[in-house]
């Protein structure tokens, strides 16, 4: 899946302080990622009062998540394979409560979180919609 190695390259720039983080963003849009399904549905996490869609840029990304799941990683993992477009546009929208992505969580070096603010997410599904500058000072 050559598209998520983008995402992941330009998630390794922006952890380095370098690269565009409107770039970021517009990579993720572009990117297919893995997103595993749990119970028929997608996987997700809740942290800080928002809940968060995991996705994967890559299977070794999925299988390392696995292997922090407590050993889960010898299971076969079913996953949908989604535009991250689609996952900030309709699937966060839809969740009907803060929402974001959070990208490679298994990879201290390699994760990024996407929260649910203006320029990532719909400005009706933004926690900062209200603010002056979407909250961007």
């Amino acid at each position: 899946m050559a598209e998520g190695t983008e995402l992941a390259d330009r998630i390794a720039e922006r952890r380095a302080g370098v690269g565009d983080p409107r770039g970021l963003v517009g990579e993720l849009r572009r990117a297919l990622v893995l997103v595993p399904l749990d119970d028929g549905g997608l996987w997700t996490a809740s942290l800080g009062g928002v809940r968060w869609v995991c996705a994967f840029t890559d299977e070794g990304a999925l299988a390392r998540f696995a292997e922090e799941r407590g050993g889960e990683g010898g299971r076969a993992w079913e996953f949908a394979v989604v535009r991250g477009a689609r996952l900030l546009d309709e699937i966060v929208p839809a969740m009907g409560r803060p929402a974001g992505v959070a990208v490679n969580v298994a990879d201290p070096e390699g994760s990024m979180l996407f929260p649910p603010v203006v320029g990532i997410v719909p400005d009706a599904v933004a926690v900062d919609a209200g603010e002056p500058d979407g909250g961007r000072d």
